[in-house]
């Protein structure tokens, strides 16, 4: 089952752990945690890759189902679970399938909470995909999208000295990332106004990877990371900081 980021998946299995992903998934874990309600709560997490967010929402006492595309990365998801407590395991399920397809199913009742992160730059166009946020999601539930931000598609290229990459992000919303793909980016205006046609209202929004997206493939957590995340984390929510991070991450409500 291929997808536009499959072309990419093992530079991104070989980037997992490196100091640009632990930013990334621990503060929009603490982003999480403002925003949820308590558990235990029903959460479905629309590409879910290798489980980051899923396994932590467990441990933490929400029943979580993870679907996904890629073999590959599922079987990590599996692997990491095996290693989890029983009670863990038990509230983890895991199925492999297009987001698309999983709507159509109708499977499941809708879920109070719906998380889709690092999938609508790789949807050529987004609408398919969003259509099928709203449907998984119950009215008055909650949906957590994480995207790359179109208005700041500049700032790495410029703070890499790459002034002709730097000149035409400004008119653009696609870039070549950083596994190797040609993506595509959101402008937080428009992606707003595409979820309020879909019946989703967002509530707040923050900003992910301020200060370390420039920083190389292989760069590792450093020693004092509690204070690196610190300042990700209020620069997250914090203007005019958050309006040039790499990545957007917008909470909604599903209107009753």
């Amino acid at each position: 089952m291929s997808t536009a980021f499959t072309a990419g998946e093992q530079n991104w299995h070989a980037r997992l752990g490196k100091l640009r992903d632990v930013v990334r998934q621990e503060v929009v874990a603490r982003q999480l945690d403002r925003e949820l309600p308590p558990a235990p709560v029903r959460i479905i997490d629309l590409g879910c890759g290798q489980g980051t967010q899923a396994l932590r929402l467990a441990r933490r006492g929400y029943e979580v189902t993870g679907v996904d595309a890629s073999p590959g990365l599922l079987a990590r998801f599996e692997r990491d679970l095996a290693a989890e407590p029983a009670g863990v395991r038990g509230r983890v399920r895991i199925e492999h399938g297009l987001i698309e397809d999983y709507a159509e199913r109708g499977s499941d009742p809708p879920f109070p909470a719906v998380l889709c992160h690092g999938v609508l730059m790789y949807s050529p166009d987004p609408d398919p995909v969003l259509s099928a946020i709203a449907r998984a999601t119950a009215p008055g539930g909650l949906v957590s999208l994480l995207v790359r931000n179109a208005d700041a598609l500049a700032m790495r290229p410029g703070l890499g000295g790459d002034w002709a990459a730097c000149a035409a992000a400004f008119d653009s919303d696609r870039y070549p990332n950083r596994i190797g793909v040609t993506a595509r980016a959101d402008r937080l205006a428009d992606l707003t106004g595409r979820l309020a046609g879909h019946g989703l209202q967002v509530t707040a929004w923050y900003g992910v990877r301020v200060f370390t997206d420039a920083a190389s493939d292989d760069a590792e957590p450093p020693p004092d990371l509690p204070t690196l995340l610190a300042c990700e984390e209020r620069a997250g929510h914090t203007d005019p900081y958050r309006q040039v991070a790499a990545l957007l991450h917008l909470v909604a409500r599903c209107r009753s």
